[in-house]
């Protein structure tokens, strides 16, 4: 039996399936690279280096073992810089210069730490549900949050009475009054216009549907949200778990459409990790956050002085004028490139900045391709019906637009039609 079978056998003995990965062990990464051990059609095992276009859904916007967050790491582990820390035992330096970091960079008053994005849209939940009835007025026990169908919030309970993905919610009830949220198209004003109303917290919603197959709004969708919520006394939330910190080509997704389309609350995590910690946040106005009181909301993890010492020196690596502009420029050229490729498997090319996605073709299917891709070595997305793209912000711009479109191009143009 070779080690890949070996591993195989025994993650699905001793861990529960709720992914499905292809026979491939990770080993070694740095930056855009992955390196281990896959399983061939032969049974044999080999050494493969991946491309990665995946990075864990934007986790690792700056690659794997970035080297000047591996810097900072060693540097703190020389002095004996603390780890963990409550804080309800002490103040973090580093906590209150993320804080300072966040609310220079997004125009917004405070954060509150938690681990993962996740967590941070919980927490949302949490706080626009607690302005609702303290700041708004809204009767007891009768607030309502506005989310979109086809969204993705994470996989909590609270995120999973959001959802409108049966896959995520069978067997997962029973949910409570299904009051609790409205669920309305992505992109339709007129509809977010119908089902506003007097008992409503917030309308939270991602400035692009990643996971949907990176689904991108009308022009001027974030500016007119924003106009509508503020006119009926709503706070608009959005969710930059995987659009921001320079996703888009811009350090915030909402960004795109001008200063005006500033949310009142912000929902952030994934890269703000650095790709080598866990760290999110929930960002907003002090009206909002101040509600959130001792012993009202915490964390045991969430705001650790490492992490947030991360996160700092991620945000100025990201927040660079000239990092974010690259970005934008090499994600229009990454666009192009994909959409010059022929085959009867793509049906359409969206994204912006270095968030990308290919819609298949109904008949095909998703996984065969993204196994494709894989035995070639691009680790890329197995999105809803798309196969998407989300690649190291810093990636070296020959292995994307030469090395690996010249990857990704072979595996479509080798599809046979879809079976009849």
């Amino acid at each position: 039996m070779g080690k890949v079978r070996e591993v195989r056998d025994k993650l699905y003995k001793y861990v529960a399936p709720n992914y499905a990965p292809p026979m491939f062990v990770e080993r070694m990464g740095s930056g855009e690279w992955v390196y281990g051990i896959m399983e061939g059609k032969d049974g044999n095992d080999s050494w493969q280096s991946m491309l990665d276009l995946h990075t864990n859904y934007s986790a690792l916007s700056l690659g794997h073992r970035n080297p000047e967050i591996e810097a900072l790491l060693e540097k703190r582990r020389r002095e004996k810089r603390i780890v963990l820390y409550s804080r309800g035992a002490g103040m973090s330096e580093e906590l209150a210069d993320l804080g300072e970091k966040v609310s220079h960079l997004s125009g917004m008053e405070m954060i509150l730490p938690k681990n993962v994005g996740m967590e941070g849209f919980d927490l949302a939940l949490k706080a626009a549900r607690r302005w609702g009835y303290e700041v708004k007025g809204i009767g007891d026990n009768r607030a309502e949050i506005i989310v979109c169908k086809e969204n993705f919030h994470g996989r909590s309970l609270a995120a999973t009475m959001a959802s409108s993905d049966p896959r995520t919610r069978e067997n997962f009830g029973p949910f409570g009054s299904e009051r609790a949220f409205r669920k309305i198209p992505f992109g339709d004003l007129e509809e977010l216009k119908k089902v506003v109303n007097n008992h409503t917290a917030a309308f939270i919603v991602e400035p692009i549907q990643a996971e949907a197959g990176v689904i991108v709004p009308p022009d001027g969708y974030i500016r007119e949200v924003g106009r509508i919520c503020k006119e009926n006394n709503v706070l608009f939330i959005l969710d930059e778990v995987q659009t921001g910190l320079g996703r888009t080509g811009k350090m915030f997704a909402w960004q795109h459409e001008g200063e005006d389309a500033r949310p009142d609350g912000m929902i952030l995590g994934k890269a703000l990790g650095g790709g080598m910690n866990k760290e999110s946040l929930f960002v907003a106005s002090k009206e909002v956050l101040e509600l959130l009181t001792e012993g009202t909301e915490g964390s045991t993890f969430g705001g650790d002085p490492e992490g947030c010492a991360v996160a700092v020196k991620t945000l100025d690596i990201i927040s660079e004028p000239s990092f974010l502009k690259r970005v934008e420029a090499l994600g229009e050229e990454f666009l192009e490139k994909l959409r010059e490729i022929e085959s009867d498997a793509i049906k359409a090319v969206r994204g912006r900045g270095l968030l990308i996605a290919i819609e298949i073709t109904q008949g095909y299917d998703v996984r065969h391709i993204w196994e494709e891709l894989f035995r070639e070595g691009i680790l890329a997305i197995k999105r809803k019906n798309a196969i998407g793209f989300s690649p190291a912000l810093n990636i070296n711009e020959h292995n994307l637009l030469v090395y690996g479109v010249k990857k990704i191009k072979k595996v479509f143009e080798k599809l046979p039609p879809p079976p009849a």
